[in-house]
């Protein structure tokens, strides 16, 4: 058994980028992380662009100007302006090639076709100069980088319409349990609807992981031992959930171990999900988590999302922690390092009730979860807590 922050260590040591690419359309890249830089097939702004509603001037020695012309957003003209004349132009618009400075237009009086400046104008005033953000040929963006909204904006502006991006794993589900029955059936006296399986595909969904396969398998060894060895074979990542810990109809350790599949660590001092293995075979990667529901959603945050990060391309990944005030006061129970389910909400962290590790009532209504270390035995309300962000 080893301590949260050793197996924290030992995952990310373990984990590198998949270096298989893919390319996507940009409309659909948010999340992904560039596989190679980007070049701008072209200047942007691709022309000397306006950025006020105002006039475009060549400067001269006076503040009287005549109005020959206009030019808005859109527009394909190029007036030619000769010392002392201005065009009214708007933002967005191509400033003409003659004009060196563009002003306000709530800096003027205009009578007519008489312009008259109320302030001094620079040389290239008002004027976002051609290939300002960035130059054809240029890099755009670079390798490594984990595309935003605001990313696709940006690429999109650029006329670019596909990226090469790392793929992502391929990933499998594996659900143990003789005691489980799909939701939708009739549920008979010892049986309980499976739910691990649902919210494991949701949560990754979520962070734009899809190439996800579910396999559920009773406590049998045979099956299970099947279905997993199918699965390492086929797979990149894979997650399992109950039959981990030492129970006689446990047997997922045993499979995994009759796989030559590599234990990097096994079980952790933590609360809850303590019986969780770590491991791999050849280049895929096993999680072995509990099968108690809470204990399964709380792993994936805190290990196996920021691995499947890293996985993606997204090295550095660590999902927000910030240290606030705790609205609420909480005696741990034993010694291990705990995460408990709770609301953050104006600069506080509230701890909710109902934090076993079976009851996902409390994480439903979770956006954080406090962290509390091994050698910390109580919080009294007021007191200052890390607090890990959820992304939801």
């Amino acid at each position: 058994m080893i301590p949260v922050k050793e197996a924290i260590e030992v995952i990310d040591k373990n984990i590198i980028p998949l270096e298989e690419k893919e390319k996507i359309n940009v409309q659909f890249s948010n999340g992904h992380v560039l596989f190679q830089d980007v070049s701008s097939p072209i200047n942007m702004p691709p022309f000397r662009q306006s950025a006020m509603d105002g006039y475009a001037l060549l400067l001269q020695n006076d503040v009287t100007y005549t109005i020959i012309d206009e030019v808005k957003a859109g527009d394909n003209h190029n007036p030619v302006l000769k010392p002392g004349e201005a065009v009214r132009i708007f933002t967005g618009a191509a400033v003409p090639n003659s004009a060196n400075a563009v002003i306000m237009q709530e800096s003027v009086i205009v009578e007519n076709n008489r312009l008259i400046l109320q302030k001094p104008v620079v040389f290239g005033e008002n004027i976002r100069p051609l290939g300002e953000q960035v130059k054809k040929g240029g890099v755009a963006l670079r390798k490594g980088t984990k595309i935003s909204p605001a990313a696709v904006g940006y690429l999109t502006s650029l006329g670019i319409t596909e990226v090469v991006v790392f793929k992502g794993p391929s990933i499998a589900i594996v659900v143990t349990g003789s005691e489980l029955v799909e939701a939708g059936h009739a549920l008979t006296y010892g049986k309980i609807y499976e739910s691990n399986s649902g919210m494991l595909l949701s949560a990754l969904n979520s962070i734009g992981h899809t190439d996800v396969i579910i396999h559920k398998v009773s406590d049998d060894y045979a099956q299970t031992y099947s279905v997993l060895e199918k699965v390492i074979a086929q797979h990149d990542v894979i997650l399992i959930t109950g039959g981990i810990s030492v129970g006689d109809y446990d047997v997922v350790g045993k499979v995994l171990q009759g796989l030559s599949v590599e234990q990097l660590f096994y079980k952790i001092k933590q609360k809850p999900g303590k019986p969780f293995f770590f491991g791999k075979k050849n280049k895929t990667i096993v999680f072995g988590l509990p099968g108690n529901p809470a204990a399964v959603l709380s792993c994936f945050y805190i290990y196996i999302y920021p691995a499947l990060q890293k996985i993606s391309g997204d090295i550095g990944f660590k999902l927000p922690r910030i240290t606030v005030k705790s609205g609420s006061n909480f005696i741990k129970k034993g010694d291990n390092a705990q995460f408990l389910k709770a609301i953050l909400k104006d600069g506080e962290a509230t701890i909710l009730k109902g934090q076993s590790s079976a009851m996902l009532q409390t994480f439903a209504l979770a956006n954080a979860m406090v962290y509390m270390p091994e050698e910390q035995k109580e919080i009294s309300m007021g007191d200052l807590v890390e607090v890990i962000r959820l992304p939801i």
